[in-house]
């Protein structure tokens, strides 16, 4: 096999920036390999990207340097329009892909601009929505889609060009984890068509399968190889701002031998060196307990039907939701999570049933004493940010409801200083990290004090430090007496950071219980397009009540020593 694309001395520094996007990268891949690259949010892998196909320097502006050749060619020197026909690009942003008025039009767009035969067009968009599991949605609007099902769009365009090299740049983020895998699996089509992949995320996971990992870290490749040897590395990992896989740093705490990934690999090596006897663990899942009697937030018998397409979102649903409670909804895409929570603070209005805020029904209450109640924090942080300065974005409420100019200051300081973002005050929100927009998003609804607070995907496109922050800030409102509602495709958030779990499939909750109860039941789990991550089912196959690595390693050392005893 030749050299499909190779960088030479690669380092880009984007126009006004301060520090390179990209330092003295050097790197070759191989026809019909799979790439995956990973680090901390700024490291430049979406630069990396953008470099395939000429996207940086042609249109993002900057001091570059260096090369990179696809197929001998130096990309710099070609057109856009002539890479896109080699590259296949999906966007981090990939909301910002989609732009036709139909599902079908958005997958037909790159095929009719290469000009293919109309039979052709028409079996890459049959083929590929099948692929990305949209063929039941071809005439819908693309704006009427979920935040999953317009990930799944963007990635079909893009797959629909037949490229023959692909860049994904973070293509999972919105989807639930069985999704997700389908997606990576993409990685398997391209290799029986000798085509090149590559793939930036920030979950090791997905990497296991690939034939070559990179690390990057502040613009610079730092470490590249097999994913045995790369991810395994917990030390380098955790510098580049990775999450290590929870089973291997559960086995390294434990001192256990062997560097297992994957939940099958850890089985085989507890049962080789027979270092546990799981039956002997085998543990109950806890019984839930309320945190009061009297619900915060009662929904009954509700229903909802999108008035446009008459899908029907929501069928019958009961709930309670208690002050104190931290609660994650689980669900495939489409699945109604969304829907749901949307009606807790009136964004929608029910086709049917109920809600009731304090007792109140909400149709009785006035908007503005709702949205004093209940914060909504969007999936997409740049939907609700409009002002010209964070101190402007975060007051904002606090000036519509009337508020003094002297309380409007200290909550707004408050606020951002919970969210850490002091000395934030004078800075445009859209100048700034993802990371930070979804924080001062979450500062904007915190500063009106609200008792319950909705997050929408509140650790999408985040790095793993970032994800860590942006939860440890929730529990600590949560300590605080907020009632905390997640919306997250990300099991192991919702596992270590959730008391409550609600599993939801074609419109109806389908589970609700305790975390560790509902994790316990894997078969319905899956039956909800949700797969248990590795660490989960290890805890389950030991019958650990934990399901944090750091947590496992107590219960199991204690347990360990309690059974020497009894032997």
């Amino acid at each position: 096999m030749g050299i499909s694309i190779y960088f030479d001395d690669l380092s880009f520094t984007y126009s006004r920036a301060k520090n390179p996007a990209l330092r003295n990268i050097n790197a070759e891949i191989e026809e019909g390999k799979f790439v995956f690259i990973m680090g901390h949010e700024g490291a430049g892998k979406s630069t990396i990207c953008y470099s395939l196909n000429g996207i940086v320097p042609r249109m993002f502006r900057g001091n570059y340097l260096g090369r990179v050749l696809i197929d001998g060619e130096e990309v710099s020197k070609k057109k856009i329009p002539e890479m896109s026909k080699i590259v296949g690009l999906v966007l981090q942003d990939f909301e910002a892909q989609l732009f036709s008025t139909n599902v079908e039009l958005e997958m037909a767009f790159g095929p009719e601009n290469h000009c293919l035969p109309r039979s052709e067009i028409e079996r890459r968009i049959h083929n590929y929505l099948n692929f990305v599991g949209l063929a039941n949605f071809r005439h819908r609007e693309p704006s009427s889609l979920s935040g999953g099902q317009k990930q799944r769009l963007a990635i079909g365009s893009i797959l629909a060009l037949e490229p023959k090299i692909l860049a994904m740049d973070e293509p999972t983020t919105d989807l639930d984890p069985k999704g997700r895998m389908e997606i990576l699996s993409v990685a398997d089509i391209i290799r029986q068509q000798k085509k090149t992949l590559l793939i930036v995320d920030h979950e090791s996971e997905g990497a296991i399968d690939a034939d070559e990992v990179w690390l990057m870290k502040e613009g610079q490749l730092v470490a590249k190889g097999p994913p045995d040897n790369i991810l395994t590395d917990l030390e380098k990992m955790e510098l580049c701002g990775i999450r290590p896989p929870s089973i291997l740093k559960l086995f390294r705490l434990m001192n256990w031998p062997g560097s297992p990934l994957t939940f099958e690999q850890a089985i085989s090596l507890i049962n080789k060196h027979d270092l546990l006897k799981p039956e002997r663990l085998k543990a109950l899942p806890e019984i839930y307990t309320k945190s009061s009697t009297f619900p915060l937030l009662r929904v009954e018998g509700l229903k909802y039907i999108y008035p446009f397409h008459q899908v029907e979102a929501l069928r019958d649903i009961n709930l309670s939701i208690y002050e104190g409670e931290f609660i994650a909804v689980l669900g495939q895409n489409g699945s109604g999570k969304t829907t749901l929570v949307k009606h807790f603070n009136s964004l929608l209005k029910p086709t049917a049933g109920e809600i009731f805020l304090q007792g109140k029904s909400l149709k009785d209450l006035p908007r503005r004493e709702i949205a004093r109640l209940v914060g909504y924090v969007f999936q997409n942080p740049d939907h609700q940010l409009f002002a010209r300065t964070v101190r402007e974005e975060v007051g904002f409420a606090l000036k519509m409801f009337g508020e003094s100019p002297k309380k409007i200051e200290d909550c707004v300081a408050e606020a951002l200083e919970v969210v850490g973002l002091i000395g934030y005050e004078d800075k445009v929100p859209f100048a700034l990290t993802k990371g930070e927009r979804q924080r001062i998003a979450v500062a904007s609804v915190l500063a009106t004090k609200p008792l319950l607070i909705i997050l929408d995907e509140p650790t999408t496109g985040l790095d793993f430090l970032h994800q860590r922050n942006m939860m440890e800030m929730l529990k600590r409102l949560n300590r605080m007496g907020h009632t905390i509602i997640i919306i997250t495709h990300s099991l192991w958030v919702a596992a270590e950071y959730a008391d409550r779990i609600i599993v939801m499939k074609d419109g109806e909750i389908i589970m609700d219980g305790p975390t560790r109860a509902i994790f316990y039941n894997e078969e319905k789990l899956m039956g909800a397009s949700l797969i248990p991550p590795p660490i989960i089912r290890l805890s389950n196959w030991l019958g650990t009540k934990s399901l944090k690595a750091e947590d496992m390693v107590k219960e199991l050392k204690e347990k360990l020593f309690i059974n020497k005893e009894i032997l």
